[in-house]
């Protein structure tokens, strides 16, 4: 991290990992994991759906390797400290030179760390995801693979924190695959506690051939319901929040755009609801 970028993003801080916890069945080829960590600095004000930048020990001569992830929970601890939950996915890539595939730096040294051990970051980074103030609001959720991780404290936070809630909270969410359906597993079926809530409902979206590389139908999970997404998006006070990879932004946007019956229908929408502060993403 060069001077100016740490000085936009503020000073640095230190965190311990508490858990580390494999969220996807040991059968999935995907590995996903919950890292929750404790900072001791009072100072950190992160919230869920921001961000925080991890300095993970560089390669080739580099001092660290940076990457953002997002912050799936926030809870304040006990004596002063706050813990966080990162919500990571081992990651591969193939060098365009050789053919040649390698662990990802940032996502591999952080699913290998151990219970204990100390980590940098800086942050937070991007605007949270807050609950409306209103118990009436409406509120919109599509989150595809790891972005469904900032979903999962917002929901808690709803009903939770704020007791009943009277306006609908629908969740879209996908992967490629049931196995990568995180938090839907059998072992993970903390969503499923809100399902007999009378306004939360989810919606998952599984690619039609996972094992041929196949998008995620997400659209086509929209377009489903495309009635009440539509009559939500009209609400004066209804909430967005979109996470994930950024080439889902494309794929929401379209069936949207379907949805409303034309691009100018939709772009006037989406501009009102962006002008009024309730439209959020965190793309990566």
């Amino acid at each position: 991290m060069d001077p100016q970028q740490q000085a936009d993003e503020g000073r640095l801080f230190s965190g311990t990992l508490l858990r580390s916890e494999r969220i996807t069945p040991a059968s999935s080829p995907e590995e996903v994991r919950n890292l929750v960590f404790r900072t001791d600095d009072r100072s950190f004000d992160g919230r869920t759906g921001q961000c925080v930048r991890v300095l993970a020990p560089g390669k080739f001569g580099n001092k660290y390797h940076t990457r953002l992830y997002s912050l799936a929970e926030v809870e304040e601890g006990e004596q002063d400290s706050t813990e966080f939950t990162l919500c990571v996915r081992r990651c591969h890539y193939v060098d365009d030179f050789n053919g040649q595939e390698y662990p990802g730096v940032a996502s591999n040294y952080l699913c290998d760390l151990r219970p204990g051990t100390e980590i940098q970051f800086a942050g937070p980074v991007g605007y949270p995801f807050a609950v409306p103030d209103n118990p009436k609001a409406d509120i919109l959720m599509v989150g595809m693979g790891t972005g469904i991780a900032p979903f999962r404290g917002l929901v808690r936070n709803i009903y939770r924190r704020h007791g009943s809630w009277q306006g609908r909270v629908r969740l879209f969410h996908g992967a490629r695959s049931g196995l990568e359906m995180l938090y839907m597993n059998e072992e993970n079926k903390d969503l499923s506690l809100y399902y007999d809530q009378a306004t939360f409902r989810a919606f998952q979206a599984v690619s039609p051939r996972p094992h041929f590389g196949e998008p995620v139908a997400m659209d086509r999970a929209l377009e489903q319901n495309a009635a009440e997404v539509w009559d939500m998006l009209q609400g004066d006070d209804t909430r967005v929040f979109l996470a994930g990879p950024q080439a889902m932004l494309a794929a929401v946007d379209n069936a949207l755009t379907t949805i409303a019956g034309s691009a100018d229908a939709w772009t006037a929408r989406r501009q009102a609801i962006a002008a009024g502060r309730r439209w959020h993403e965190v793309l990566y």
